[in-house]
């Protein structure tokens, strides 16, 4: 009677969504392709080599089939499906079970006792679960399997039983029949299916696997378009400040100019057209820039740029201590030093130091466990110095995207200045930038 060994028993396979039929796993490659190959060639001259020690091992003469190498034949050809098991998973599954039951039929001496047989029809029934890009037919295709397998088994039994071929010497809860019966199904029952779970298993993992690098992949691209945003929405926002200094200056000429029109009595008639060209050409400039500053908000239709507020006082360095009120304000306790005289800067450097300030305090916020920060506000011969340190760790719930830092670096290069930004060795972490200030220029 042919019976069916235990190949492996396999852990049950983890919840991770296996069962989701829309994905479709990608071809194998042609590293594992090669793979495949040379592992169905070894398999099948060790099959040949498994059938000659079970030949030796028998304790009765033995029918090698037609030609005295039926057996050999058999014990080889059942491995060589195996070559295409991930690129043909279903076609090789359903070939090596044909196979399988000849090699029962025709070499029984050998079946048993070959383990590349027993190997072999576990491998397909595992690739084809685990590689079978339609699982609908895949599911078909085992149920149909599992049928002629189990039905070939009870086949089996029935012809012992006719023939009182399983009888034994010892008495036990059980008749030897129905005790190998129970055996035989367990066994094949762990075989069987914990090739199916097995397979399962892997496919599961390789789904999980390709939606996590997929995911990856999204989230890098994200991450890229979020931080071309930043840069973007800080140049908006250094055009719209950039806007507000220059008009404020051109407004102020051509307001000079309108009065100087009024007043000067030399060639009266050549400094009224003069000043009237500058008058006009003062107005002339303020438009073009509004127009431009409409440009830029207008380049990007999904960027959210809001028109700032025309009643808010100007940012600027000289507001630095109505920031801080207004921080500690909501839980956070910050300091302030200056180091130097006060020294009036440019507006877009003094609007800078102000933005840069904060942003950083901002970040202490919402993404440091600070109670408490500092900010320094160094005068230096050519530039202003920024320094914001806080005590605290980034928080576990929420790290942050680090956009408000490019923002930071976006600007301070735009002035052609210097930042730092970073976790201080002693602890907490600090924002440290360098702007060069031109004397006489701005001002």
């Amino acid at each position: 009677m042919a019976t069916l060994e235990l190949g492996s028993t396999p852990a049950a396979p983890p919840v991770t969504g296996a069962t989701v039929e829309a994905w479709r796993r990608p071809q194998p490659t042609r590293q594992q392709q090669r793979a495949d190959i040379l592992v169905g060639l070894a398999l099948a001259v060790l099959g040949v080599l498994g059938t000659e020690l079970a030949r030796g091992a028998y304790p009765e003469p033995v029918d090698l089939g037609l030609g005295g190498i039926e057996a050999y034949v058999l014990s080889s050809a059942v491995a060589l499906p195996l070559c295409l098991r991930r690129r043909y998973p279903i076609p090789v599954m359903l070939a090596v079970a044909v196979l399988f039951v000849v090699n029962g039929e025709r070499a029984g001496f050998a079946f048993g006792a070959n383990l590349v047989t027993q190997s072999s029809m576990f491998m397909a029934i595992y690739a084809a679960t685990a590689w079978s890009r339609d699982r609908r037919l895949m599911k078909a295709s085992v149920v149909l399997v599992y049928i002629a397998m189990f039905g070939w088994l009870a086949l089996n039994f029935i012809e012992a039983l006719r023939a009182n071929s399983i009888e034994g010497p010892n008495k036990a809860l059980l008749s030897p029949y129905v005790s190998n019966v129970i055996l035989a199904l367990a066994l094949n029952g762990v075989y069987f299916f914990g090739a199916y779970f097995w397979g399962r298993t892997a496919w599961g993992i390789a789904r999980q696997r390709q939606e996590l690098e997929r995911q990856a992949v999204e989230l890098a691209a994200q991450q890229q378009a979020n931080a071309r945003r930043a840069v973007i929405d800080e140049r908006l926002r250094i055009s719209r400040e950039l806007h507000d200094v220059v008009a404020h200056h051109i407004s102020s000429i051509g307001v000079q100019a309108g009065g100087a029109r009024r007043v000067m009595d030399k060639d009266p008639e050549a400094a009224k057209n003069a000043l009237g060209v500058i008058e006009e050409s003062s107005r002339t400039a303020v438009n073009e820039m509004r127009q431009l500053l409409g440009m830029l908000r207008a380049a990007d239709p999904d960027l959210d740029v809001d028109t700032p507020d025309e009643k808010a006082p100007q940012a600027g360095a000289d507001r630095l201590p109505a920031l801080i009120a207004e921080v500690n304000g909501q839980g956070l306790e910050v300091g302030f030093h200056q180091i130097g005289p006060l020294q009036e800067l440019p507006q877009t450097v003094s609007v800078s130091v102000y933005r840069i300030a904060q942003e950083a305090l901002t970040n202490v916020r919402k993404h440091s466990t600070a109670r408490s920060a500092h900010i320094t506000l160094r005068y230096l011969a050519d530039a202003v110095e920024l320094e914001v340190i806080d005590d605290g760790r980034p928080k576990h719930a929420s790290v942050g995207s680090r956009l408000g830092h490019v923002g930071i670096r976006e600007r301070v290069g735009l002035l052609g200045g210097e930042s730092e930004i970073g976790p201080r060795p002693v602890g907490g972490f600090r924002v440290r930038v360098r702007i060069p200030v031109q004397r006489g220029v701005d001002e």
